[in-house]
């Protein structure tokens, strides 16, 4: 039997950003931000990678896709400047991204207080 995947999601669309703080679908102020280090995590968790969808012959993502150090701190400021107040760095256990203290050292220099006024 196939599995028939909708184009056409039941998702409601997040509120158009305002320029105040973030909220989710919801209305419900968002404080957290998790971010995946690689595409090529070994874990497969239910709710991010399920073994149905990504089998041992998914086609990841090629190495000049995924985003540099720079481009993740970068992003991560950006929420930081929006409110966003804890970062979580998920990616496998270890954590399969090489030289990742790097990208560690550059989001602990990030916080609440360099947010621009």
């Amino acid at each position: 039997m196939k599995k028939v995947i909708p184009l056409v999601s039941g998702r409601i669309a997040a509120p158009a950003f305002t320029g105040e703080k973030l909220v989710d679908t919801r209305s419900r102020s968002m404080h957290d931000l998790r971010i995946s280090v690689t595409d090529r995590c070994n874990f497969r968790c239910v709710y991010c990678m399920p073994r149905e969808m990504f089998g041992a012959d998914h086609p990841f993502l090629p190495y000049s896709a995924i985003l540099t150090f720079e481009e993740i701190t970068r992003l991560a400021r950006i929420f930081v400047e929006l409110g966003v107040q804890k970062i979580r760095l998920t990616g496998g256990e270890p954590l399969v991204r090489r030289e990742l203290h790097r990208l560690v050292a550059m989001l602990s220099e990030l916080s609440p207080s360099t947010r621009r006024a």
